[in-house]
């Protein structure tokens, strides 16, 4: 089914829905997630971008990083 289908499909199926908390804490969980994406996209000052890049420049130096291998190992049973 491909994505289109599905999107008819959930409008159909909230076009029809009677229960108004199912509906209340799905409004929500949508809410939430779109202020989510929204924080992940905002630019970084320079400040806070000089502050991200001393913190992991110190977490190399303590040994506080994956290798490459260790990445694919975990991403391999995503």
């Amino acid at each position: 089914m491909d994505l289109q289908t599905r999107k008819l499909n959930l409008i159909s199926y909230l076009a029809q829905l009677q229960d108004e908390l199912f509906l209340e804490k799905l409004e929500t969980y949508i809410l939430k997630q779109e202020k989510e994406q929204q924080a992940e996209l905002k630019q970084f000052t320079v400040e806070e971008f000089i502050k991200r890049i001393e913190k992991s420049e110190l977490d190399f130096k303590n040994g506080r990083f994956k290798s490459q291998e260790e990445l694919e190992k975990i991403t391999a049973n995503w």
